[in-house]
C-alpha cells in the first residue's frame, strides 16, 4: 500500500484531517442562514473544466448572499495538471483535486458536478480538445446537469467565442455550455436522459468576464459593457463573521495541490457578468428578474412559505429548537406538493434543519476503516436529542437490510448507545473512484452505472437508516458508516468505512528498466484484506522475459498486514518493453488491484484500487558521470528514473548548496517548478552556477514564467514563456545534429521521440541570450516554429541546460528515448573521465 504523509496545514477553522471528515456540529447562526437558503427557490449553474477554474467568489455570493442553490460543474477532474504537495499524478491527482473541489464547495455553500471528461493534458484550441474528448457523450453529460440540477441562470467561466485564445478545454466548456442551454429542453436531444430526469429550460445564459479577458484593466474600462451586468461581490457576512472575499479565499485555497494558497481578502468588489441568451435584462438589473423565487414558485407552495417566512422572521437564535413544531408542520405540508424536484430538493433541505434544529446526534461507527465481503464488523450506533420536542427513535435499518426496532422515547441530552453487527454482502464491490473502475479512453472516463454520471464521488455502500417520530411526525435520516477513534497526538479523528478486496498486491516500482540483460531482483508486496490469508502470488508476463519463481506462497496471519515477496526478472538480450502483474490467487478468487490509500491532511482519506503493473524496459543505455544532486521541485520521479539507469542520486535542499557540497557530484538536475516555488533557491544561484564553471552540468526543467523566485535563471540571458507543444507526436527536427547531446554517449534517432505521452514540453523560453545553442525545432498543428524546448550553454568548464521536454511525463511511461536523451544531457563533456567512471 502506497502511503502519502503530508503536514499540510491552513488556517480555516483549524482544518485538518480531523475536520476533513468529522460531521458538521452547526450554530444557531449556520441554522438560520440555512433557513434563509431554504426559502430561496431559484438556483445557479457556475460551468467551466477544471478545479481551481470555478470563480469561488461568485460561487460563494450566490450562495451566501443570493441564498441560491448553487453549484459548479467542472468538465475535468483535473488529472492531466501538476501536484505540488505530493508525488500522486494522473487518476491518483484527479481524485485528489476532486476532493479539494469538494473541500472547497463545503466552504463557499456551493454543490459539486462532473462530467466523464478527462483532462489529458493542455491543449490550445477546443478543435484539438474535441479530437480527444467524446464531444457528444460530453454534452450529453451537461445537458444532463442541466436537466438535473435545474438552474435557472448558468453561468460561464469562459468565453466560447475566442477559441485559441486560453486552454482548448476552457473554451469547449463553454461551447458546450452554451449549446446545452437550449438542447436541456429538447425533447430529441440525448433522450434516454428522461427515464431518470426530466426536460429544463434554463432563463439566461452568462459569461463571468474581466478585465483578464480583455488583456488588462485599461482595455476592460474602454469596452464596451451596455450587455454586462456587475455585482458587488465583497458583502461582509455578520453572520459568519466573514466577507464574501474572506469565504472565498478559504474556499480557493483548498486547491492545494495546484498552489492556490492565498491571502483573504476584503472590501468591495466587482464581478461581471455579460449576458448572452434568454430573457433580456437592462443594464445591472438582478439576474433573477422575472423569476419567481418565493415559495409561491410551486403549487401549493405558499402554505409552506407562510410557515417558513415566518420562522425567518422570528428565528429565536438562543433556542432553535422551539421552532421544531411548526417546522414538522411545513416538511408534512411540502409532501403535498407536486413538483418533485422542489420537494426532493427542499425536503432534503427541511430534514436537514429539522435534525439541527433538534440537536440530533446520530452516527453509525464501525470498529475498523475498512473490512471484505462476507466480514462481519461490529458497529457501535449513538443517538441523542438535544431539544425538548419529542423525539422517539422507532429503529434503524442498514445497508444490507437489517432492521432493528427501538421505540424509544429520546429524552433531552440523555445519550444512547447500541452495539450491533454490520455483515458484508458476498458480492459487495470494493470501494474505489466510479470513474476508474473500467478502463476508458485517453479523453473520456467510461462510467458503466448512467445514474453514476455527475457525481463528485462513489456513494458509501453501508449507511444507517434511523426511523424516527419527531413530534409525532416519521422521519428517515441516513448516515453513512464511518470509523471513529482517537489518537493521543491528535485527539478525535474520523475514516470513512471502506470496502476493500481480501488481497490486493503491488510492485514498489511502476517503471523498471535493465541497461543490459542482467537479472533483477524485484519486490512483492501483498497485502491481506482479513485474517488467516492464505494462497498464491505469481507474476503475469511475456513469453520473452523470464520470472522465477513461477509461484510462491501466502500465508498473512492478521488483516492489514503485508507480505514480501522477492522474484528474479530476467530480460530479453534486445530491447524489448512489457507491462508485468502480480496475481495473488485465494480459492478460486484471483486478485490483480493494487491499493492505495491516500491521506493529505485537508481532504479525506481515499481508497483507490487501480490495476497492478508495472513496465519493464529493456534498452540500451550508455552514460558518463555517476553523482547526480537532485534539487526536488513540485514532485516528481525523475531522481528514481535515474537511478533505475545507474545513477546516484542523492536530495539536496537549497540550504545544503555550497561548494563544498556541489564538489563530489557530477551533475545537478532541478527539479519541475523549483524556481516557482523554492524561495531560498534564489540564493544559491552563484553557488550553482559556479560549480557549472568547475566543470560540472547543470540541467534545469521546466519552470512556469510566473511567479519565478529569480531574476536571472541561467548564467546568460533566457526568458520563459507559456510556449508549449501539445501534440505529443509531433514531429521533431533537429536543428544541430552533429552535436554531441545527440550523439554521445547515445546516438539520438527520430525513435527516440516515440511513443512520448501527454504532450512535447511546456513553457519553453522565447528567446536567449547567444550562448545557448537550441537543439530541437518542434510545433503543434498550425503553429510557428519552437526552438526553446532545449537548450545547451557552455559556461566555463561545465554545461548549462534548460529544457521544457517533458521527463516528468515521459520516465514514468517508460519512454526509452527520454532515458536516452537525459543520460546524454548528463554525460556533456564527460569524456575525459576514467572507464569506471563512464
Amino acid at each position: 500500500m502506497k502511503k502519502i504523509i503530508l503536514a499540510v496545514y491552513i488556517a480555516l477553522f483549524s482544518l485538518s484531517i480531523i475536520h476533513a471528515q468529522a460531521p458538521v456540529k452547526s450554530s444557531s447562526s449556520e441554522i438560520y442562514e440555512s433557513i434563509q437558503k431554504l426559502n430561496f427557490l431559484g438556483s445557479v449553474l457556475y460551468v467551466a473544466a477544471h478545479p481551481d477554474d470555478e470563480n469561488t467568489r461568485l460561487i460563494s455570493y450566490m450562495s451566501n448572499h443570493v441564498k441560491a442553490r448553487t453549484a459548479y460543474l467542472s468538465l475535468t477532474r483535473g488529472d492531466g495538471g501538476q501536484n505540488l504537495i505530493g508525488s500522486d499524478l494522473r487518476e491518483l491527482l484527479g481524485v485528489l483535486r476532486t476532493q479539494e473541489l469538494l473541500a472547497a464547495r463545503r466552504i463557499d455553500g456551493g454543490e459539486q458536478i462532473f462530467s466523464r471528461a478527462n483532462d489529458f493534458g493542455y491543449s490550445k484550441h477546443p478543435e484539438e480538445t474535441f479530437e480527444i474528448w467524446d464531444e457528444d457523450e460530453v454534452l450529453s453529460d451537461v445537458v444532463l446537469a442541466i436537466r438535473t440540477f435545474k438552474p435557472d441562470i448558468i453561468i460561464n467561466r469562459f468565453d466560447h467565442r475566442s477559441p485559441g485564445t486560453t486552454h482548448g478545454h476552457h473554451t469547449a466548456s463553454a461551447v458546450l455550455s452554451v449549446e446545452a442551454f437550449e438542447l436541456a429542453n429538447d425533447k430529441t436531444a440525448f433522450p434516454n436522459q428522461l427515464n431518470r430526469t426530466s426536460l429544463w429550460q434554463p432563463k439566461r445564459l452568462f459569461f463571468n468576464t474581466s478585465y483578464w479577458f480583455y488583456g488588462g484593466k485599461e482595455k476592460f474600462e474602454k469596452a464596451d459593457k451596455s450587455d454586462m451586468h456587475s455585482v458587488d461581490i465583497g458583502t461582509y457576512y455578520p453572520l459568519k463573521g466573514l466577507s464574501n472575499n474572506e469565504v472565498a479565499a478559504l474556499a480557493r485555497s483548498q486547491h492545494l495541490c495546484q498552489g492556490f494558497g492565498n491571502l483573504t481578502q476584503r472590501g468591495t468588489q466587482q464581478e461581471y457578468l455579460e449576458f448572452l441568451k434568454g430573457d433580456p435584462l437592462k443594464k445591472d438589473e438582478n439576474i433573477f428578474k422575472g423569476i419567481d423565487t418565493s415559495w409561491s414558485r410551486v403549487k401549493g407552495g405558499n402554505a409552506v412559505g407562510e410557515i417558513l417566512y415566518e420562522i425567518e422572521k422570528n428565528f429565536n437564535f438562543k433556542n432553535p429548537g422551539a421552532h421544531l413544531p411548526q417546522l414538522v408542520e411545513a416538511y408534512q405540508l411540502l409532501q403535498n406538493i407536486e413538483d418533485e424536484h422542489w420537494k426532493t430538493q427542499k425536503s432534503k433541505e427541511l430534514i436537514h434543519i429539522i435534525e439541527m434544529c433538534a440537536g440530533l446526534y446520530l452516527e453509525a461507527s464501525a470498529e475498523t476503516n475498512w473490512a471484505t465481503p462476507s466480514e462481519a464488523v461490529k458497529l457501535e450506533i449513538e443517538v441523542l436529542n438535544r431539544s425538548e420536542t419529542p423525539v422517539t427513535l422507532v429503529g434503524f435499518k442498514t445497508s444490507e437490510g437489517l432492521h432493528i426496532s427501538k421505540n424509544i422515547n429520546l429524552k433531552n441530552n440523555i445519550k444512547y448507545n447500541f452495539n450491533e453487527v454490520l455483515n458484508i454482502k458476498d458480492s459487495q464491490e470494493p470501494t474505489t473512484p466510479y470513474w476508474l473502475n473500467k478502463k476508458g479512453s485517453l479523453g473520456m472516463y467510461y462510467v458503466e452505472d448512467e445514474n453514476l454520471i455527475g457525481l463528485p464521488e462513489t456513494p458509501r455502500a453501508y449507511k444507517v437508516d434511523f426511523n424516527l417520530l419527531i413530534n409525532n411526525a416519521p422521519f428517515t435520516i441516513t448516515k453513512d458508516v464511518i470509523q471513529r477513534y482517537s489518537k493521543p497526538d491528535k485527539g478525535e479523528l474520523y475514516r470513512p468505512f471502506e470496502i476493500i478486496p481480501e488481497a490486493s498486491a503491488s510492485i514498489s516500482e511502476k517503471v523498471i528498466i535493465f541497461n543490459t540483460d542482467a537479472k533483477r531482483f524485484i519486490n512483492v508486496t501483498v497485502k491481506a484484506g482479513h485474517d488467516n490469508l492464505e494462497g498464491t502470488i505469481e507474476i503475469e508476463h511475456p513469453a520473452d522475459w523470464q520470472i522465477t519463481p513461477k509461484s510462491q506462497k501466502v500465508n498473512i496471519a492478521h488483516k492489514g498486514a503485508d507480505q514480501n515477496f522477492t522474484f528474479t526478472v530476467t530480460p530479453p538480450k534486445t530491447g524489448s518493453e512489457a507491462y508485468i502483474t502480480p496475481i495473488v490467487y485465494v480459492g478460486n478468487e484471483a486478485y490483480s488491484k493494487e491499493l492505495i490509500s491516500m491521506v493529505y491532511s485537508h481532504v479525506p482519506q481515499q481508497t483507490v484500487l487501480l490495476p497492478s503493473e508495472t513496465k519493464v524496459v529493456r534498452l540500451d543505455i550508455k552514460k558518463k558521470g555517476k553523482r547526480i544532486a537532485y534539487i526536488e521541485g513540485a514532485g516528481d520521479v525523475v531522481p528514481e528514473s535515474l537511478e533505475q539507469i545507474g545513477y546516484q542520486v542523492e536530495y539536496i535542499t537549497p540550504e545544503q548548496i555550497s561548494a563544498q557540497t556541489l564538489r563530489q557530484f557530477d551533475a545537478v538536475v532541478v527539479g519541475i517548478r523549483a524556481y516557482n516555488i523554492l524561495d531560498n533557491l534564489q540564493f544559491k544561484q552563484q553557488e550553482l552556477f559556479d560549480f557549472v564553471a568547475q566543470g560540472g552540468n547543470m540541467i534545469v526543467q521546466y519552470n512556469t514564467n510566473r511567479r519565478l523566485k529569480v531574476e536571472n535563471i541561467a548564467p546568460y540571458k533566457l526568458n520563459l514563456s507559456r510556449d508549449r507543444v501539445t501534440d505529443e507526436n509531433a514531429e521533431v527536427r533537429f536543428l544541430k545534429p552533429n552535436h554531441p547531446v545527440l550523439n554521445t554517449p547515445n546516438k539520438i534517432t527520430q525513435h527516440d521521440f516515440e511513443g512520448w505521452t501527454q504532450e512535447r514540453g511546456l513553457y519553453f523560453p522565447d528567446s536567449w541570450g547567444r550562448e545557448f545553442t537550441p537543439i530541437l525545432e518542434l510545433h503543434d498543428k498550425k503553429e510557428s516554429d519552437k526552438k526553446g524546448s532545449l537548450l545547451i550553454a557552455k559556461h566555463g568548464k561545465g554545461y548549462y541546460i534548460y529544457t521544457g521536454l517533458s521527463f516528468f511525463r515521459e520516465f514514468p511511461a517508460g519512454v526509452s528515448g527520454a532515458y536516452r536523451l537525459f543520460a546524454n544531457m548528463l554525460s556533456l563533456g564527460k569524456e575525459d573521465l576514467n572507464p569506471s567512471e563512464k
